[in-house]
């Protein structure tokens, strides 16, 4: 189990991007949450196996239909069991 702080840029936000990782964090198994940033990125925290915190990574990289992705930052640090959910957050 693992932690992972991700930061998201490029065309990522108002294109539906954190409800498009909220869906797949959920089918992953995966809690935290997703948040969009002043800058323009979008900045996730996600907790859970890390085979499936690569996988959305990867997942993240493509983005939604509308999105364009230019990078996916992501930090591994020690699991915390913090998180009950995945939300998207304000």
């Amino acid at each position: 189990m693992v932690s992972a702080a991700i930061k998201v840029t490029g065309m990522v936000q108002g294109v539906g991007f954190r409800y498009f990782a909220m869906r797949q964090a959920n089918t992953l198994g995966l809690t935290g949450y997703v948040k969009n940033m002043p800058d323009g990125s979008v900045e996730l925290e996600v907790e859970g196996e890390r085979n499936s915190v690569e996988n959305f990574k990867s997942v993240l990289e493509r983005g939604p239909g509308y999105s364009l992705v230019e990078k996916v930052d992501i930090n591994y640090g020690e699991y915390s069991a913090k998180y009950d959910k995945f939300s998207v957050e304000y």
